[in-house]
């Protein structure tokens, strides 16, 4: 009688590292020639499991050797925990579990949420590596995403097809980069088919794609690969930062401990892309690595085919260089700069938590990644004061608000610049903006805060709401020095808006509700803070006096009239601010001084 699986033929497609521009893994995808076998394994969870593990005897035919991406359903997984069928094909073709990454498609609506994350542990235990598949288009809740963690997440192809002209498309891909670096895992477009999407997803983004850009679905693993220009510039949505290796990890050449020296050879010589060879243990754990130049240097010695051929590998083998695989970039160099230098160009293992191999990164991809880095954050960086600019606050700004974290923002700058300027000239202008610079980034040192220089006198600054890493420490610093250029006193002014979760969309939102309460700082005598929230109806003046009346005993100045904004009507204190309520909307405390520069 015919079985279900005489019709049915597999598909390979490269998965691509856009950032290393080499091919990481391919995805083996069913093509039944008749009947609807993917139907009846959505239905039949048994059904679906003995199509993954058929998934990975027919890649042990075709010896494809690279890392393989094996699509279950999530019905799958919280079904049939551990997945027999596709452990025994594992175990039959002598592939190790974490080679395989499951892509766990959809639909997850009617999957019971606990039994899911349940099969995926036990998975993940086993050493499989997760993905979750068509995010974007499903019905995946964003918390049963967050509880799965996984090692990878794939946009859906209707969501990478929208990228080049949909900017709201391009915002959500990377919101949804932010998650990812939140749990540490890497983010991959699917159905990528022009090189703008490519670009656009990249931008937006992801590290890895693949699509027919790169190479339709074949019978066969794609020979030839479209490789799209290696870029190892930062996400342009978070700014520059430490590179983490997860990016640049590369598929590693693995043999057992046991391995001769004939094969180690075997393997090198037919496969002139392999630079080392790691050594394993049953437990997948790198115990040697073989250096292919002095490897092969020692064979073709004399007597060194005859000597070492039939022996083990490990007597030309040297300790293995090993990292984690949360590891950054500056961390590898810390190993590689703490070994003998004739090995400086040897790849570095990497290993997940159980110490098992998952790849290795070469040292040429972590140099350029982090000169790549340095170049761009030196752009960014403002040439008086060395410090960077509004676009890595805006960053940071965006990426609070996209995982939820309340912030203060605030808005410095020098009262009366331009007569600055011109009364004490342009010199010492300068110097005054590089010691008030210096100021902000000692009293930064050490706390969870952002300074960016805007340009001219205005400096950004971000910090969180309150307590030891809130505004008031940095603002102490500045506005109770006693600051001057050429000799003539100068005070500054400063604003801030307290952003509970939620309060705002994203940092131009933040930065809008600024506006108001800079023009209220200016219009105080000296060194003036002023405070609010998004939407309350009063502001608080923190420091500075009203310029329409006398200083008062005892810092207790009035404020200036002012009505509350359109619509407003008083409301309470927000939670943290002191001070008594002046009238017209205007909140006061603190001090003042004299301000011998009219506001700007």
């Amino acid at each position: 009688m015919p079985s279900w699986t005489d019709d049915l033929r597999f598909a390979y497609q490269p998965v691509v590292n856009l950032t290393t521009a080499s091919v990481t893994a391919l995805e083996i995808l069913a093509r039944p020639e008749t009947g609807d076998v993917l139907a009846e394994a959505r239905r039949d969870p048994r059904t679906d499991a003995e199509l993954a593990g058929l998934a990975v005897r027919a890649a042990a035919r075709h010896e494809a050797l690279l890392p393989l991406h094996v699509n279950v359903f999530a019905a799958t997984v919280a079904a049939l925990p551990g997945l027999p069928p596709l452990g025994r094909a594992v175990a039959e073709t002598g592939r190790r579990p974490w080679e395989i990454t499951l892509d766990v498609g959809p639909p997850f609506g009617d999957v019971p949420h606990r039994t899911l994350v349940a099969g995926v542990s036990e998975l993940r235990r086993q050493g499989y590596r997760i993905c979750v598949d068509g995010v974007g288009d499903g019905d995946l809740p964003l918390r049963l995403l967050t509880r799965l963690a996984p090692d990878l997440v794939k946009l859906d192809a209707t969501v990478v097809a929208g990228l080049p002209q949909d900017s709201g498309s391009r915002a959500a891909v990377a919101a949804l980069r932010h998650l990812c670096d939140g749990f540490g895992a890497l983010l991959a477009a699917e159905g990528v088919e022009t090189e703008r999407q490519c670009a656009a997803a990249r931008g937006a983004g992801a590290q890895l794609a693949q699509g027919n850009l790169f190479a339709p679905p074949a019978r066969r693993p794609a020979a030839a690969v479209f490789r799209p220009a290696a870029a190892a510039a930062p996400h342009p949505a978070t700014g520059p930062r430490e590179p983490r290796i997860a990016q640049f990890v590369q598929p590693a050449a693995l043999l057992p401990l046991s391995a001769s020296a004939e094969r180690v050879r075997t393997l090198l010589t037919g496969s002139p892309g392999i630079s080392s060879v790691l050594l394993v243990d049953s437990g997948g754990v790198p115990r040697r690595a073989v250096h292919r130049d002095r490897f092969l240097l020692s064979l073709s010695g004399r007597y060194g085919h005859a000597l070492y051929a039939d022996r083990p590998a490990v007597k030309l083998a040297d300790c293995p260089r090993t990292v984690p695989l949360d590891a950054t970039a500056w961390e590898v160099l810390d190993v590689v700069a703490a070994d003998e230098r004739s090995r400086t160009g040897d790849d570095v293992a990497v290993v997940d938590g159980a110490g098992r191999c998952v790849g290795v990164v070469h040292l040429a991809d972590i140099v350029r990644a982090l000169a790549e880095n340095r170049v761009e954050e030196a752009a960014r960086l403002n040439p008086l004061t060395r410090l960077p600019g509004s676009d890595t606050v805006n960053a940071e700004v965006d990426r609070r608000i996209a995982i939820g974290r309340a912030f203060a923002l605030s808005w410095l700058d020098v009262d009366g610049f331009k007569q600055v300027n011109d009364g004490a000239g342009f010199a010492a202008g300068d110097e005054l903006i590089r010691s008030v610079g210096r100021a902000l980034a000692d009293a930064a040192g050490g706390r969870a805060a952002r300074i960016g220089h805007i340009g001219g006198d205005d400096f950004l600054v971000l910090t969180d709401p309150d307590g030891p890493d809130g505004p008031e420490p940095i603002a102490a610093a500045v506005l109770d020095t006693a600051w001057s250029a050429g000799g003539l006193p100068v005070t500054l002014s400063l604003a801030t808006v307290v952003c509970p979760a939620g309060s705002v969309t994203d940092h131009r939102q933040a930065a809008a509700c600024l506006a108001p309460l800079k023009k209220t700082a200016k219009s105080l005598r000296g060194a003036s803070w002023v405070l609010s929230r998004p939407g309350a109806a009063f502001q608080e003046v923190r420091r500075g006096a009203s310029m329409e009346r006398a200083p008062g005993a005892g810092g207790g100045v009035p404020g200036p009239e002012r009505a509350p904004g359109p619509g407003k009507a008083p409301g309470p204190r927000p939670g943290g601010v002191r001070g008594a309520t002046a009238p017209g909307g205007v909140r006061r405390s603190g001090s003042h001084q004299p301000q011998p520069y009219p506001a700007s």
